[in-house]
C-alpha cells in the first residue's frame, strides 16, 4: 500500500527522479547547461610562477696600473708638446691674436680696434739664436748709459713680465751678463708682500723689474701709494 509508512518508497524511484525539490514540483528536470557546469571538475591550482631572477654584471676591478695609465694619458706637459713641435720665435701677430681672442666675448668691434697695438710698440723678436743677455744687448745697445743716468725712484727702466715666479727667477739668473751692476727687483707674490715691494721701490733706485702679471697689476693699482 502506498500509505504504508513502513514501505521505503524512495528506494523504488528510478535514477534521477530523486532530485531537488524544484524538480519534483513539476517544473522540469533543470537546465542541462547548469548541470554540466556544476559537474565540471575544478581545475587544479597551477604551480606558483617563478619570478625572473635579477642578473648582476660583475665589472672587472681596476688595478692600480690601469688607473695610473689613465691618469697619465689625461696629463699633458708643455715640454712634451714643445718637443713634438718645431720652436719658432714669437711675432706681434701672436700677441694681437691672443688679445683679440681674450676680449672678443665682452668687447665691441670698436673697442677691439682700440686695443690694436701699432708696430712701433714691438721690438725685433728673438730669432732663437741669441741668449737672453745677448738679445737684450741687441735691442737695447745703450743700456749702460741709460743705467748710469737713471736716478728716479718708484720706477724701473725695463720691466719684464713672466708667466710664473719660477720663470722670473730663471730669467734673472740668465741675464747676469746684461744687467751688470743694475739693481733688479722681483715683482711676484711668492713670499713677498705688496707693501714690502712698495717700500722697496720708494727707498732705492731700481733698473730692472721682473715679475708676474698679477703682482704688477696690483702695484699699478697702488700707484699713488708707491707703485709704478
Amino acid at each position: 500500500m502506498a500509505d504504508d509508512l513502513g514501505d521505503e518508497w524512495w528506494k523504488t524511484q528510478p535514477a534521477g527522479a530523486a532530485s531537488s525539490p524544484e524538480a519534483s514540483d513539476g517544473e522540469g528536470g533543470g537546465d542541462p547547461a547548469m548541470m554540466q557546469q556544476e559537474r565540471a571538475p575544478v581545475p587544479a591550482l597551477s604551480k606558483k610562477t617563478e619570478q625572473p631572477k635579477e642578473c648582476f654584471l660583475i665589472q672587472p676591478k681596476e688595478t692600480n696600473e690601469d688607473a695610473t695609465k689613465t691618469r697619465k694619458r689625461k696629463k699633458k706637459k708643455i715640454t712634451d708638446v714643445l718637443a713634438k713641435s718645431e720652436p719658432k720665435p714669437g711675432t706681434p701677430e701672436d700677441l694681437q691674436k691672443l688679445m683679440k681672442d681674450y676680449y672678443s666675448s665682452n668687447r665691441s668691434v670698436i673697442e677691439l680696434e682700440e686695443l690694436t697695438l701699432p708696430d712701433s710698440c714691438f721690438l725685433k723678436a728673438n730669432d732663437l739664436t741669441h741668449s737672453l743677455s745677448s738679445y737684450l744687448k741687441e735691442i737695447c745697445p745703450k743700456w749702460v748709459k741709460l743705467r748710469k743716468n737713471h736716478c728716479e725712484k718708484k720706477s724701473v727702466l725695463m720691466l719684464i713680465i713672466c708667466g710664473s715666479a719660477i720663470r722670473a727667477l730663471e730669467l734673472i739668473r740668465s741675464m747676469t751678463a746684461f744687467r751688470g751692476d743694475s739693481k733688479v727687483v722681483k715683482l711676484f707674490a711668492k713670499h713677498i708682500k705688496v707693501q714690502e715691494q712698495v717700500k722697496l721701490l720708494e727707498k732705492r733706485v731700481v733698473h730692472l723689474g721682473v715679475g708676474t702679471p698679477g703682482r704688477i697689476k696690483e702695484l699699478i693699482k697702488q700707484d699713488k701709494k708707491g707703485g709704478f
